[in-house]
């Protein structure tokens, strides 16, 4: 199901796989003033795939919800990564999220990447397809709910573990959010807990200035957003 379409050269087809044994609420937001895509925010049941086409250009970013609840209009809340707008998101999700990140080439090099900054909700996984260069796998793959920490968990109202916060979210430390006297790659290390999201999922962003092992690049490729992924 093609949601948005635009005639566009150079168009980015994202294909998105829902392979979680429950309903995610993929949303979206667009930079530098680009198009929205795929209307903000939709439902995928277990097992569906949508195509989503972003023009030449386009940055943004698009991430999980779970646990949503919205009425005929497509107002409500969700329990994980929930967003202003409701349904179609007109802001970021509310962290922890896992997020799948571009900056899509104008006939140049595009950059993507999974990061777990913003904490962790479901596991994602971004494949390049077509695409000429490095074109790298980016995601994280393992269940990060279930090695949580306990002063990271968020749990539902049942106790269960929903999603893992970031350590800057939690402590909210110049140390862990590498601001301060800890702003530069220099003085803003890996810490503790970016050491455990790193170990488990070592083809994410695990904090700020994660970048040399954690930023891909590819040229003239589609991409696969997989929630769930086995990889």
């Amino acid at each position: 199901m093609n949601i948005f379409a635009g005639n566009v050269a150079y168009a980015t087809v994202f294909t998105l796989e829902n392979h979680c044994s429950y309903t995610v609420w993929p949303g979206t937001l667009s930079g530098n003033g680009a198009a929205t895509i795929g209307d903000g925010g939709f439902p995928m049941a277990p097992g569906s795939s949508v195509q989503l086409t972003a023009p030449s250009g386009w940055s943004g970013r698009l991430w999980p919800r779970t646990g949503c609840n919205f009425d005929a209009s497509g107002n409500g809340k969700c329990l994980t990564g929930y967003c202003a707008g409701g349904m179609r998101c007109t802001g970021g999700g509310v962290p922890p999220a896992t997020l799948a990140e571009f900056t899509i080439g104008s006939g140049g090099k595009d950059f993507y990447d999974v990061s777990l900054v913003d904490g962790y909700n479901v596991g994602v996984g971004v494949r390049a397809t077509g695409g000429t260069g490095d074109c790298k796998y980016a995601g994280c793959s393992e269940d990060l709910n279930a090695a949580c920490p306990a002063e990271l968990q968020v749990k539902d109202g049942g106790g269960e573990v929903v999603a893992c916060k970031s350590a800057c979210a939690a402590f909210n430390t110049a140390e862990f959010c590498c601001t301060g006297d800890h702003s530069s790659p220099q003085t803003c290390s890996p810490t503790l807990y970016s050491k455990i999201f790193k170990n488990a999922c070592p083809a994410a962003y695990s904090y700020a200035y994660d970048d040399p092992s954690s930023i891909c690049t590819c040229s003239g490729s589609d991409y696969v957003i997989t929630f769930c992924p086995s990889h």
